[in-house]
């Protein structure tokens, strides 16, 4: 019988557990996660509200247009060769913007860019923490996924599926080495060190600041009432209202909404490691982590 038993696990099944394992004692620890971020240390910086559009409109705003000027220049290439500049272009123009905001960064936290969250001391622990963190949502991620499809076949008929990400797409589409590679550099590498600065580092911090310093706005117009200090699980929360807000933001610009349940709870998981170790690099190494996992599981199931 246990031998019958060990036979139907699978490999996913045991990830499912240890996952489930670590987020109960997680949930456990934290109250249900109401006390998990109570005594996060706040970013200090000076940033005004309008700083993270700037490198947003960047992103969404010269770089597609370059794109699509070098399209109509380029039409007589093959698909996979047009595909491929479309993507050099957007990572020249993703490292562009990551630049921007690192000089944004410096600007204007109060520690530079250990403020920021980028400290190359803390590297090593927010490598060995990612798998953990990314482990501990896995169910999530999966209970996600499932749902969205059961509501899918609800809604459209049986043979509904997901449709894949659009960079997973063309890794399967096009064998051609040097597309391949380009995908890989930029979904597991670019892409994620640019939405990691953009949406924790600038919008969420700006967000957090933002709900802190209405918080503090109200404790002062309340000292005379008696009421010394704001609890810390009231602070906790406003620390969980600027990750979900920013989580959201993150989820809606990508563009297949079948994906976003998936991307939202991705999303929390990213913010949280963001305001409970204080590095960028945490939520970075999760990312790039995640992405590599997706694509080395479709290359693997195609081959």
């Amino acid at each position: 019988m246990v031998k019958q038993f060990v036979s139907f696990i699978s490999i996913e099944d045991i990830i499912c557990l240890l996952g489930l394992i670590l987020l109960a004692s997680w949930l456990l620890r934290t109250s249900l996660g109401r006390k998990s971020l109570a005594v996060s240390a706040p970013r200090r910086n000076n940033m005004p509200i309008y700083l993270p559009f700037i490198p947003l409109f960047i992103w969404f705003g010269p770089i597609p247009i370059v794109i699509h000027i070098v399209e109509g220049l380029t039409a007589d290439l093959r698909d996979w060769q047009s595909i491929y500049i479309d993507h050099l272009i957007f990572c020249i123009g993703a490292i562009i913007t990551i630049a921007v905001i690192i000089f944004l960064a410096r600007a204007t936290f109060a520690r530079r860019l250990k403020g920021f969250g980028l400290n190359a001391k803390t590297i090593h622990k927010d490598f060995l923490a990612a798998p953990v963190f990314l482990l501990s949502i896995w169910p999530l991620l999966f209970v996600m996924i499932e749902l969205t499809t059961y509501f899918g076949k609800s809604i459209w008929g049986h043979d509904y599926e997901m449709p894949q990400h659009g960079e997973l797409q063309k890794i399967t589409t096009y064998p051609q080495l040097p597309l391949q590679i380009l995908i890989i550099i930029t979904a597991v590498l670019v892409g994620p060190v640019l939405e990691e600065a953009l949406f924790r580092g600038l919008f969420q911090t700006m967000i957090r600041s933002y709900l802190e310093q209405k918080t503090e706005d109200r404790r002062q117009k309340t000292e005379a009432s008696s009421i010394l200090h704001y609890p810390s699980s009231i602070i906790g929360r406003g620390t969980w209202l600027s990750i979900v807000i920013s989580s959201i933001i993150f989820t809606m610009i990508h563009q297949n909404p079948a994906h976003w349940p998936a991307l939202f709870v991705l999303a929390l998981c990213l913010g949280y490691s963001y305001e409970k170790s204080g590095s960028l690099l945490r939520p970075i190494f999760i990312h790039c982590l995640f992405n590599a996992i997706t694509i080395t599981a479709v290359l693997t199931q195609n081959q």
